[in-house]
């Protein structure tokens, strides 16, 4: 159970932003090799371009994307550092344009996703997930990624600090009103309505999402395991 929540928090870190076509399909084919080869790459026109924001932002997501897919092949070690590595990219993106939600948004979900790679650092990072997240969803409030990634923020909050998956439900329809064609928060529905034991609606949400997004391995990977009733 431990192992199935860690890879679900970590394939939340995306939250189903726009990728760049060379790294969504990579991600959706659980591709390591080329998210290897893409974030290296990435990484390097950072670190040659320390001043331009949009390249601290695209290095940080490339790290994201790549640690979410170690986490889907269960490589702990391996998803911690790329996350800590997209980190750094996208601290240094928000001091350039602190203005921009969506990089909040990206740093919020890298700090997310070290977590569950490793929840000895849960208190550390978890402060900053929500920090991002919150601080996102308040520059860019007609966001879908922002809501989707407050409302997977919520599905792991107990509600005794405030969280909870009907509060979850309820910031990702809030991303679905938003972008009805949003395939990730259609996937991040059914699994929430899985934890609320509506199977059946769960089943078709996940449904819908691979309709959307046919190619996405672990989407598919969510409705085997979604039962029918």
């Amino acid at each position: 159970m431990r192992t199935q929540r860690s890879i679900l928090l970590a394939a939340a870190a995306v939250w189903a932003v726009a990728l760049p076509p060379d790294l969504k399909k990579a991600r959706d084919a659980q591709d390591r090799a080329a998210l290897d080869q893409i974030a290296g790459a990435l990484q390097a026109a950072a670190q040659s371009q320390p001043q331009d924001a949009a390249a601290q932002y695209r290095a940080a997501l490339a790290e994201l994307v790549r640690a979410e897919v170690l986490m889907e092949q269960r490589d702990r070690n391996a998803a911690r550092a790329a996350a800590e590595a997209g980190i750094r990219a996208a601290e240094k993106a928000v001091e350039l344009r602190p203005a921009s939600g969506e990089y909040h948004r990206v740093l919020g979900a890298l700090c997310a996703q070290v977590i569950p790679a490793n929840p000895l650092l849960g208190l550390r990072y978890g402060k900053c997930a929500m920090a991002e997240v919150s601080r996102a969803v308040e520059l860019e409030p007609k966001s879908a990624d922002a809501w989707l990634s407050r409302g997977v923020g919520n599905y792991y909050l107990p509600e005794s600090f405030g969280g909870g998956a009907e509060l979850a439900l309820k910031d990702i329809e809030k991303a679905l009103q938003l972008d009805p064609s949003h395939a990730d928060a259609w996937l991040w529905k059914g699994i929430v309505l899985r934890k609320l034991n509506r199977n059946g609606e769960a089943r078709q949400a996940i449904e819908r999402s691979l309709k959307l997004n046919p190619a996405r391995v672990w989407a598919r990977q969510q409705l085997e395991k979604t039962p029918a009733q």
